[in-house]
């Protein structure tokens, strides 16, 4: 089992970890500050060190309860279980998508206070965010007006934190869950992201501390995408 350093500190740029498996291009650590793909996020990339050997790594995935990080080179040879492994993370792409999802979280909430709508789906990239709902009606210019709304909520430099709560405390709130018709998995405990007075949510993503530290929101598009599945795009200015 990974340990995974980012769900307790979301700001850590290095850490150091053991090799528990080495193959190929592909390396398992004990624990890692390398965020997965995964819920609609990018994966870190960053670099891992031995000795005077750097590797980039290029891609993050879960595989059950391990890490594996991906090398842009065969490590073997050079890396082997046990050894001791210096992660680096490229900060600029991570910080970029901690802000990506504190802002998704933040839309989200705006247009589900407006209309009661539900996420069906998000997909958080560096150059823009596309969030789904499940939304009936199909209306642009109210579209700008939750988009205003939630610059409004980034300018409060509402304070974010993160912290776990027992499973069975979790399910007794049923407004954690923002994705519709999605449990989380058969876990002990969960994590949950508040920003404070205004949303709290089970998520595993990276976020920032403050609304601040968001952005301004900038609409680019929306589309119809069948019945009650509506596609929101938007960026960040920075």
């Amino acid at each position: 089992m990974t340990q995974l350093l980012y769900l307790k500190d979301c700001y850590m740029k290095e850490f150091e970890a053991k090799v528990t498996k080495a193959e190929g291009k592909l390396v398992v650590l004990d624990k890692t500050a390398f965020y997965p793909n995964s819920g609609g996020q990018m994966n870190d990339t960053g670099t891992l060190i031995f000795n005077k050997e750097i590797f980039n790594v290029i891609n993050v995935k879960k595989q059950g309860d391990e890490i594996v990080h991906e090398l842009d080179r065969e490590c073997k040879g050079i890396l082997e279980e046990g050894d001791i492994v210096k992660g680096k993370i490229d900060w600029q792409r991570r910080y970029r998508l901690m802000r990506s999802h504190t802002a998704a979280h933040i839309i989200s909430e705006v247009i589900h206070k407006e209309t009661g709508a539900r996420i069906t789906g998000n997909q958080l990239s560096l150059e823009r965010i596309r969030i789904a709902f499940d939304l009936e009606n199909f209306d642009r210019a109210k579209l700008q007006g939750y988009i205003s709304k939630a610059n409004e909520i980034v300018e409060k430099g509402m304070t974010i934190k993160t912290y776990f709560l027992e499973r069975e405390e979790a399910f007794k709130n049923p407004g954690l869950f923002s994705l519709k018709g999605v449990l989380p998995p058969e876990v002990k405990e969960l994590r949950i992201v508040e920003i404070e007075g205004f949303d709290i949510k089970a998520c595993g993503g990276t976020h920032v501390a403050n609304t601040k530290e968001v952005g301004r929101f900038e609409f680019i598009d929306a589309e119809n995408k069948g019945k009650n599945n509506r596609r929101v795009y938007f960026r960040l200015n920075d």
